[in-house]
């Protein structure tokens, strides 16, 4: 997983290859201590992302809820089909940014 600075305001996340609950605490919390104070839009690029359980929902909701926190957004780009149908079964595709391409 790399977290990087996209500006003052946006955090970009990429290079996630499971989110499972072998590994879903350790991902929010790693998250969470990168975010600096300023940012208020977190990137989660998903194109790489091949499994998603419960556990790694939760971590989505954490982190939004961290964001909204500072009145801010969580976008997931680019997620696989199998990820998107997860969302849009759960009905958090209403939740979360999703963009495609």
């Amino acid at each position: 997983m790399n977290i990087q600075n996209k500006d003052s305001q946006t955090t970009v996340v990429t290079g996630l290859l499971e989110l499972v609950a072998a590994n879903a605490a350790q991902v929010r919390d790693e998250i969470r201590a990168a975010l600096p104070a300023a940012t208020v839009n977190l990137d989660l690029d998903l194109s790489a992302l091949t499994f998603l359980d419960s556990s790694g929902l939760g971590t989505l909701i954490s982190l939004h809820k961290t964001l909204r926190s500072r009145n801010g957004t969580v976008r997931l780009l680019k997620p696989a089909a199998n990820v998107l149908q997860i969302l849009e079964l759960t009905r958090l595709h209403r939740v979360f940014e999703i963009v495609n391409g």
